[in-house]
């Protein structure tokens, strides 16, 4: 692939989980990535690993100016505007709506839906300056990562599952908007997935193993990063729009 060709990904979330996964597979596939997460240690040691396809920007995504920068660096470090942007950053949190901490919730609303729009409106802006003369010769893919329980309330986690229901609304939103001008905004939505997102989320160590044991083997992050892959990697004219990943012997939610 030329220089000319290659395609420039931004991957929020980077440093663990379905993020660290995807930055890896494109990286492998010939991608140039731009990581983003708030460890820094890990960023570099994936710099030091990935070679120089990867640059890691440390940052809350949360926070003023650390979108900017993604998009800057991609520009500076690899000379083009990206053309894959993978909005992965976020959190859970467990509990249901009578009793989840409203403190932590205003955290995951922050973090899951008003970042991820910033996001969204950042790449659609820039995406729409170049893409509509490039198409159909030439792909651009905004890739939000929804999840199960945003499509079925999960006892587990009804305000979680909330914040992704929005976010399958503004992928949906989005699809509408700029789909016409021949940028893909494609929605995948796991479902029970092994990582550090359920320490996070507060899930106890007995609620894990009741997944694993009732659900098992769930998925990982490599089986999340292989589809994205595959929605890239499709002829700029076909678009998958959503696509819901679970185990296999997952029957709820």
């Amino acid at each position: 692939m030329s220089e000319h060709t290659k395609r420039i990904a931004i991957v929020t979330g980077a440093t663990s989980g379905i993020g660290e996964a995807t930055a890896r597979k494109l990286v492998t596939e010939g991608i140039c990535v731009i990581g983003n997460g708030r460890n820094v240690e890990k960023l570099a040691s994936l710099e030091t690993e990935l070679g120089d396809n990867f640059y890691g920007i440390a940052g809350d995504i949360t926070q003023e100016g650390v979108i900017e920068s993604l998009f800057d660096a991609a520009q500076n470090q690899f000379g083009k505007h990206p053309d894959i942007v993978v909005a992965n950053a976020g959190r859970g949190l467990g509990g249901s709506v009578i009793d989840s901490d409203l403190a932590e919730f205003q955290k995951v609303l922050q973090i899951n839906v008003t970042s991820t729009l910033a996001l969204l409106q950042k790449s659609a802006q820039l995406m729409t300056t170049f893409q509509p003369d490039l198409f159909p010769d030439k792909a651009a893919d905004i890739i939000i990562i929804g999840s199960v329980v945003g499509r079925n309330i999960s006892p587990f986690s009804a305000v979680y599952g909330a914040t992704k229901f929005a976010v399958h609304a503004l992928a949906e939103g989005l699809r509408r908007e700029v789909g016409p001008k021949g940028i893909r905004v494609s929605l995948v939505e796991p479902g029970i997935l092994l990582s550090g997102f359920q320490e996070v989320a507060g899930y106890s160590d007995a609620t894990v193993s009741t997944f694993t044991e009732k659900w098992g083997p769930l998925l990982i992050g490599k089986d999340i990063a292989d589809t994205i892959h595959f929605m890239v990697n499709q002829p700029p004219h076909v678009h998958i729009s959503e696509i819901m990943v679970r185990p296999t012997r997952q029957d709820y939610p």
